[in-house]
């Protein structure tokens, strides 16, 4: 029971600090990020199974992470609050070919990450070209680029 409710511990923490960190930052993996991730990976085990590194304990813990997980996608689906607290909603980063500091500031976006979605996505050069840019919660920017007309 000891490795269930660590398990669950340890699932929300992570949750938590994920939702804090920022969907950003799941979006794109710079190698800072990619070294942030084995170190939280080795802690997180280590928090995990403790002094137990028995195949028994490790199957639990399987189950159980895979049991949460599962748990919270049922949940966000009856729940829009619940939905809206685990995933966040879009926030928009650039509207009429504007951008706003103060969102792309909160979400930590530079006006050199839109540009490079927007080449990406559309080929689009120079923010003139982009009529809005939405981080959406999956932590990806979707691009709309003006329309001649």
């Amino acid at each position: 029971m000891d490795s269930v409710i660590r398990g669950i511990a340890v699932y929300a923490v992570l949750l938590i600090a994920t939702r804090l960190s920022g969907r950003r930052t799941l979006a794109q993996v710079t190698p800072f990020d990619f070294v942030l991730l084995l170190i939280i990976a080795e802690t997180t085990q280590q928090a995990l199974l403790g002094d137990d590194f028995s195949i028994t304990n490790a199957l639990v813990l399987i189950v159980t992470l895979f049991t949460t997980d599962i748990l919270l996608s049922y949940a966000k689906s009856w729940s829009p609050k619940v939905a809206l607290w685990l995933d966040g909603t879009p926030t928009v980063l650039v509207a009429g070919g504007v951008p706003d500091q103060i969102a792309m500031r909160r979400a930590r976006v530079s006006i050199a990450d839109v540009l490079e979605a927007a080449r990406l996505q559309h080929g689009l050069r120079s923010m003139d070209d982009i009529d809005a840019a939405v981080l959406e919660n999956s932590g990806g920017i979707s691009i709309v680029p003006k329309t001649d007309g």
